[in-house]
């Protein structure tokens, strides 16, 4: 009789939020469950991000996890339940995968960059949410992969942003074998930044957000959007939208303060208004 061992009740928040100067650090806090996607866990990186957006003191987030798992996707457990729904749990199962591709998004949306770091495997949506980033550090012994086509479910949804990140050719061996590859090979096929000794993803993933926070954010939110809308346009659009937003910038108080103190050979002072 096979007894499947209890996860152990907690209270404590599911995602911990700390803010070290202009670095907001988004951590997973479900170890003890893989830091599943759960409904739960959905909606606190729902809330975080929007509350992000819209806070000017940050200019820069990490997204890490705590424990050996950074994210395994979604909760098969949670989904399964809803079997027994009318419709065969159909309709919680869009209302489930719309509710995640949305939270994708508002990564890719956030005017300030997402930075994964990522110690541990990151697997099916949790391999989604590391390509959706913006950039990821990858502790050397990480493994990535988008392992649900081995329970018979395809991993489409994490397909859209995989497959932005890396050629197609590796997204579709991903995505048919359900193979884990380790830090180096994602990191040779694009899907990570940079692969570091173990135990150090965290740390210098935050001196990367640092680095990037010294910038001004007025450049950095113009150019994130931008960055996402040319790539899916014709290169002809591409220029022409890209010709705006450089105009647009040009026109940035931060800008003029930052050519200006180039000519004083001097540090920009940011004011970002």
């Amino acid at each position: 009789m096979n007894i499947r061992p209890t996860v152990p009740a907690t209270n404590a928040p599911l995602l911990l939020r700390t803010d070290e100067g202009a670095v907001a650090v988004l951590t997973f806090n479900r170890p003890q469950t893989r830091n599943l996607l759960t409904e739960g866990m959905l909606g606190a990186l729902r809330e975080a991000f929007t509350a992000i957006a819209g806070d000017r003191k940050v200019r820069a987030v990490v997204l890490a996890a705590e424990g050996q798992v950074f994210c395994a996707g979604h909760d098969l457990r949670e989904m399964t339940a809803h079997r027994s729904d009318a419709d065969g749990g159909r309709g919680y199962f869009k209302q489930l995968f719309d509710t995640c591709s949305t939270m994708m998004q508002q990564v890719v949306n956030l005017p300030q960059p997402v930075i994964a770091a990522v110690e541990g495997t990151a697997t099916a949506a949790g391999c989604q949410l590391v390509a959706a980033c913006d950039l990821v550090i990858a502790s050397s012994t990480a493994k990535f992969g988008t392992s649900g086509i081995n329970v018979g479910l395809f991993c489409s949804t994490p397909m859209v942003a995989v497959s932005r990140k890396v050629s197609r050719k590796h997204a579709m061996e991903l995505l048919l074998t359900g193979d884990l590859i380790p830090a180096p090979e994602a990191y040779r096929i694009g899907l990570v930044n940079r692969v570091v000794e173990p135990g150090r993803a965290l740390a210098e993933a935050t001196a990367l957000a640092r680095k990037i926070a010294e910038k001004t954010p007025a450049a950095i939110r113009l150019g994130k959007q931008a960055f996402y809308r040319q790539a899916e346009m014709s290169m002809a659009d591409a220029y022409r939208l890209t010709s705006d937003v450089m105009a647009d910038n040009m026109m940035e108080p931060d800008t003029i303060e930052g050519i200006t103190a180039f000519f004083e050979k001097r540090k920009p002072n940011w004011d970002d208004r």
